[in-house]
């Protein structure tokens, strides 16, 4: 056996060990020497090499595996699936409009996910039906679901409108850039959808949580955390 052949195995049996201990169990690493004790620590065929490092230990968190889920990559049950649009301009502004359901309150565009659909179509095509807009492209996404609920007087109107009784609404945002003219937006939206906004404005960050509803607020706040090295 040589002197790679065994690193190999040693990675395996480490690779093994550490993947399947839960991340609060400190790993065991394993050298070649410590495996087989009588292992030259050289062979002479390789004297003119460098020794070669310890084997590097690697978070559990990369070795977990692709398709394992954290409780937030599926949506929560009891909350409607949506998406929540992050529309900037060259400014690095974002675009918000005011509800004309709610005075004073003003929000990015947002929007449920029909039955089977894709997550970032839906958000392409929300953008659209709300605002008109379809000179837009996907930059970034937040890589997981955020949520908040509804407030009763909300919830009780909105089962009413729905059909159904949602706790609140579980988002999936996405960051697009505006690469059209201003003169695309019609908060008329694209006709297949009743209105819902009154007049837009692009702002900063500090004025999109501002004049959001106190129930989004948290979200917007973290939306605008991941999505901040694309802000500045």
């Amino acid at each position: 056996m040589n002197l790679y052949r065994c690193a190999n195995i040693c990675s395996s049996i480490h690779y093994r060990i550490h993947y399947h201990h839960p991340p609060s169990v400190v790993p065991i690493s394993f050298t070649p020497t410590s495996l087989f004790p009588n292992y030259p620590h050289k062979l002479p065929k390789f004297t003119n090499l460098p020794h070669p490092k310890p084997h590097t230990l690697i978070s559990c968190a990369l070795l977990r595996s692709s398709s394992a889920s954290s409780p937030m990559d599926v949506p929560p049950e009891s909350y409607r699936r949506n998406v929540g649009i992050c529309l900037i301009n060259d400014r690095k502004e974002i675009f918000a409009a005011s509800r004309l359901d709610i005075p004073d309150a003003w929000q990015m565009p947002q929007g449920g996910i029909d039955a089977d659909e894709d997550p970032k179509f839906a958000a392409i095509r929300e953008l659209r039906e709300e605002t008109g807009i379809s000179s837009a492209e996907v930059v970034a996404e937040v890589p997981y679901w955020l949520t908040y609920d509804f407030p009763p007087e909300v919830r009780e109107k909105l089962k009413h409108q729905w059909g159904s009784d949602w706790k609140g609404q579980a988002q999936k945002w996405f960051l697009l850039k505006f690469n059209g003219k201003e003169e695309e937006v019609n908060l008329l939206g694209d006709g297949t959808e009743k209105p819902e906004f009154g007049k837009w404005s692009w702002m900063t960050p500090d004025e999109i949580v501002e004049h959001a509803v106190d129930f989004k607020k948290p979200v917007y706040k973290e939306v605008l955390a991941v999505f901040s090295p694309y802000l500045q």
